[in-house]
């Protein structure tokens, strides 16, 4: 089977904004920034074996605050810069009640089916407690990755807390290594 990194899109590897004192997500072009280090990071990963897919809640897509055509450019870049095998996309809100909203598993469910993932083998890198529970109910490794101890709820532990996905990297490969 095949072991896979599942990496959240904003807050790992494009920066989030502060609007109203939240982390939102940049709604166009001019607003999106990757970071720097990532392409690297992923690279080394996907040497190393592993399936990278992003796995991304995109609500401001159905509601309108950005435009589809803005988001296909943003992971266009993405995919630029990394040899990102899948995004795969929840455009709906929590009261949509869908099965692919993180904080559910159903996009790392539905990326297990489809390519034939060892879950229990597998990590997924989030900056929010949504990623963390969705990897859980998953059965996935986790790692949080908070850039400047940003403040916010936890209702979940992850498996460990990085800086950066550069970070996130070398741990994962440090584990695989010892195995």
């Amino acid at each position: 089977m095949v072991k896979a990194v599942f990496l959240d899109r904003d807050g790992v590897i494009n920066a989030n904004l502060e609007r109203n004192g939240k982390q939102v997500a940049p709604t166009n072009l001019a607003e999106f920034r990757i970071f720097p280090g990532v392409g690297e990071a992923a690279r080394r990963l996907k040497d190393a074996g592993f399936l990278l897919v992003i796995v991304t809640n995109q609500p401001d897509v159905a509601n309108g605050i950005t435009p589809r055509a803005t988001m296909e450019a943003m992971h266009d870049q993405i995919r630029g810069q990394m040899p990102i095998d899948d995004i795969m996309i929840c455009f709906h809100v929590d009261a949509d009640q869908c099965a692919c909203r993180k904080p559910k598993p159903g996009l790392l469910l539905d990326a297990a089916a489809r390519y034939g993932i060892d879950l229990h083998a597998s990590y997924i890198v989030g900056d929010r407690w949504r990623d963390i529970l969705a990897g859980q109910a998953a059965g996935c490794r986790t790692i949080l990755v908070d850039h400047h101890g940003i403040a916010q709820e936890r209702p979940s532990t992850p498996d460990h807390t990085v800086t950066s996905l550069s970070e996130a990297a070398t741990f994962i490969l440090q584990r695989k290594a010892a195995l």
